[in-house]
């Protein structure tokens, strides 16, 4: 049964905030993939961190998706969005 969930992305675009809608591309075709149905992507843009120990990181790219999806879609997405370099991190909530 798909529920309602939300996903939050913190991309590493360090000066290359041009390369965020092919990031935003492939974020989304890896939840389509999984079978997720989207439906909101909203680009909330660059902002600084309280506190820069991400591997010397001052700031990210965030971005946040809401979408209709098998519980066991987020782990598939997850899994492999954390072999993407440019995903910082990512988090996951059920609405």
């Amino acid at each position: 049964m798909k529920r309602k969930y939300e996903g939050v992305y913190i991309l590493k675009m360090q000066g290359q905030e041009e390369g965020v809608e092919e990031m935003v591309g492939s974020i989304t075709k890896e939840l389509e993939s999984s079978g997720a149905t989207l439906e909101q992507i909203d680009r909330l843009g660059r902002r600084e961190f309280a506190h820069s120990n991400h591997a010397k990181q001052s700031h990210g790219y965030y971005v946040q998706f809401q979408f209709e999806a098998e519980p066991a879609a987020i782990d598939n997405v997850e899994a492999r969005l954390k072999l993407n370099n440019q995903v910082m991190l990512q988090h996951y909530r059920r609405l």
